[in-house]
């Protein structure tokens, strides 16, 4: 079966597809993987799961001012004619989007080749560019019940969003050397309760000033993990001069150091993208979640606010958020074990820990 995945080149459409490729060489059928689209640093991610990636032209579908958007215009047209030509040279049985404004010449392109189309969205309210390809997929999975309204009814289910099974199997371990070897991971070096912060795989600069404000405080009482992003990492050790003995930087922590951290973290503070929602939710943790303020369609805050009433988080707002009361938020939680503990089962009953096995046993079904 040859296969193609679409979507756009971040982590919250590559991880996704590559949960869904594991899942797919699982099963007994002689597979060949593509990948069409504009692939951004996860090349090597993608290649290393067996898919050969084809780098599309596509422009941002903004819906906002901006004079990025007129060169934007120009790599439509040239992304449509790639599109036409690896489509028409691969002519797959199947075509998975992810979404993302690089799925849009792809989609559309299928379309026209009769080639059938499945469509995932991860958020709660859907993107521009799944609003597009829904007319002309096939199917349409979703991660929030509330993206359904968006869609037809008669195309859509919902399956959750995928993440890599490999996560959950280490970070919902409960074997005690898991734990140990995940906290000589990260040198932890006592026994007070641990912060994971993420600000996805680019970072946040305003986690990170907000954390850095207040990490005095939060390192009397705790030990945290920091996910800073690249770009902000060399910064934040020039701010901190000298690097505390309970806190551990990193610009990026890969699959098995993401899925350690989950394991050996108390409580996990985050932006409120689909895919660390997924995994923050599949490993069971109380959380506190800060939406981007201006994230399109507001699709950070609305996720938020529907995991929040899961009762499995708590949300702060970026605009309104100073230090103390990010502190009293961090204490009202770990302070409380029942409250932890209750979060930590409304996070598990929200999870679809099958979503990644559900696409790939669909995708099957529709390529044959």
């Amino acid at each position: 079966m040859r296969i193609v995945f679409a979507g756009g080149g971040t982590g919250g459409h590559i991880y996704p597809i590559i949960a869904v490729a594991r899942q797919l060489k699982q099963g007994q059928i002689p597979l060949e993987m593509f990948f069409l689209g504009p692939v951004g640093p996860y090349r090597q991610e993608l290649e290393k799961e067996g898919i050969i990636v084809k780098s599309v032209l596509a422009g941002k579908l903004r819906r906002y001012f901006s004079i990025w958007t007129i060169l934007d215009i120009l790599k439509f047209p040239l992304g449509l004619i790639q599109s036409l030509w690896y489509l028409f040279i691969l002519m797959p049985d199947i075509v998975f989007s992810k979404g993302g404004y690089g799925s849009v010449p792809i989609t559309l392109v299928s379309w026209t080749y009769f080639i059938p189309i499945i469509s995932h969205e991860s958020d709660a309210v859907p993107g521009l560019a799944n609003r597009i390809g829904a007319f002309f997929s096939k199917r349409i999975a979703l991660s929030f019940q509330s993206a359904g309204k968006y869609f037809s009814s008669k195309k859509t289910a919902l399956v959750g969003n995928p993440i890599r099974s490999e996560i959950a199997q280490i970070c919902l371990s409960t074997d005690s050397q898991e734990k140990e070897k995940g906290k000589q991971l990260f040198s932890i070096s006592g026994q007070k309760p641990i912060i994971l912060i993420l600000g996805g795989s680019q970072g946040a600069e305003k986690i990170n000033r907000l954390v850095l404000s207040v990490l005095p405080s939060l390192l009397e009482k705790y030990e945290v993990i920091h996910q800073s992003g690249p770009k902000n990492y060399e910064k934040i050790k020039s701010w901190l001069k000298q690097m505390p003995v309970n806190y551990h930087l990193f610009p990026f922590l890969d699959e098995n150091q993401i899925a350690h951290a989950y394991l050996v973290s108390n409580l996990i503070i985050s932006r409120a993208g689909a895919g660390s929602i997924s995994e923050i939710a599949a490993c069971g943790k109380p959380s506190i979640l800060i939406p981007i303020p201006k994230s399109a369609s507001d699709h950070q805050r609305k996720n938020a606010f529907d995991y929040a009433r899961a009762g499995a988080t708590s949300v702060l707002e970026q605009d309104n958020l100073t230090p103390n009361l990010l502190l009293n938020e961090i204490s009202e939680i770990l302070d409380n074990p029942e409250l932890a503990q209750k979060m930590s089962l409304n996070a598990k009953n929200f999870s679809r820990p099958r979503a990644a096995q559900k696409i790939a046993e669909e995708i099957v079904e529709m390529g044959r």
